[in-house]
C-alpha cells in the first residue's frame, strides 16, 4: 500500500503571467495529485497537493524548476496531513 501525502507549496520568483498554473495543473494531473494552485497578490503561486508519496516529491522537485518561462527565485514546503481532496484544480 503507498503511503499519501501531503503539501503546502509557495513559490515565488517570475511566476505569474507565464503559464506557471497551467503547467502545475497540467502536471499535478500527471503525477494523479489532488489540490490546488492559485495565484497570490504578493506575486506568488501557492499550491496544496496530496497524493502517493514519490508522486508528492517527484512534483515538488519540478515546482523548484516550473516552466520555461518561469523564474523560480524561492520554493517553501510545508507538509502536513493529508485531507483526501478529489481533483486538482486552477483557482
Amino acid at each position: 500500500m503507498t503511503k499519501k501525502k501531503s503539501a503546502i507549496i509557495k513559490v515565488y520568483g517570475r511566476v505569474q503571467g507565464v503559464g506557471f498554473r497551467f503547467y502545475t495543473n497540467k502536471k499535478a494531473v500527471e503525477l494523479e495529485l489532488s489540490g490546488f494552485v492559485q495565484n497570490k497578490p504578493d506575486g506568488s503561486v501557492y499550491i496544496e497537493a496530496e497524493g502517493e508519496d514519490t508522486n508528492l516529491l517527484t512534483f515538488i522537485d519540478w515546482c523548484n524548476i516550473g516552466p520555461e518561462w518561469a523564474r523560480i527565485s524561492k520554493v517553501e514546503t510545508q507538509f502536513v496531513p493529508p485531507v483526501n481532496v478529489v481533483g486538482f484544480q486552477m483557482k
